[in-house]
């Protein structure tokens, strides 16, 4: 996950969860946050690492940026030039066969790593829009050596995916950000992968998200 994503996230996380498309304004509570140096402090990022990722959205109309801050003019285009630039496969640490189900697999984690893709929107939503037989979880170097322990390298067709964890996922949960889950599905090739995608695109964007 690169700077700019991380930045991405934060931004359409709290326009899309909690609604909030003016990022212009400080916020004693969330540390100022909510403008463009706010967001530099959140992550120890410079002001310049914030102002181009910023670049790309102004450019194509999805963010208005205002003085230090910034106004989100089109949720979906940005959620899209995300899912567009996101390189899932870059992300990749370790994969896996298991002849587990895809729910023993999510069941046998160790319990800091983070569910995605499929099995992020089954615990968020508690539907499972169509069967599913891969697991996508995110995990650090240390979260690892646990699930190679549980799951050694075993040939075959590889339905345990362990992605890269970055350092700021966690502050989420143990699931991905929705938009997150979003721009995971969008680049996975299993055809049940639109199945859950469209379902995700019509709980956003008919504002139907869970608090």
């Amino acid at each position: 996950m690169t700077k700019k994503e991380i930045i991405w996230r934060e931004i359409l996380h709290q326009a899309i969860q909690n609604k909030k498309t003016q990022f212009t304004t400080l916020d004693s509570k969330n540390l100022m946050w909510f403008t463009q140096k706010g967001l530099a402090e959140k992550f120890g990022f410079s002001l310049s690492t914030v102002f181009n990722a910023l670049k790309v959205p102004r450019s194509t109309g999805a963010i208005d940026v205002k003085g230090r801050g910034f106004i989100i003019r089109d949720k979906e285009k940005f959620l899209q030039i995300w899912a567009t630039f996101r390189n899932l496969e870059k992300d990749i640490i370790y994969k896996t066969h298991s002849n587990f189900s895809s729910a023993e697999i999510e069941g046998s984690m160790p319990p800091k790593i983070i569910y995605g893709a499929f099995s992020a929107f089954v615990k968020k939503f508690k539907q499972t829009p169509a069967d599913y037989d891969k697991v996508y979880i995110y995990a650090d170097q240390k979260e690892l050596k646990e699930i190679q322990k549980r799951f050694p390298k075993k040939n075959g067709y590889e339905n345990l995916i362990v992605l890269k964890k970055d350092s700021y996922l966690s502050q989420y949960g143990q699931i991905t950000p929705i938009v997150q889950t979003f721009v995971d599905l969008w680049n996975l090739q299993e055809w049940y992968a639109k199945e859950f995608l469209n379902a995700l695109k019509e709980k956003i964007f008919n504002y139907a998200i869970l608090s």
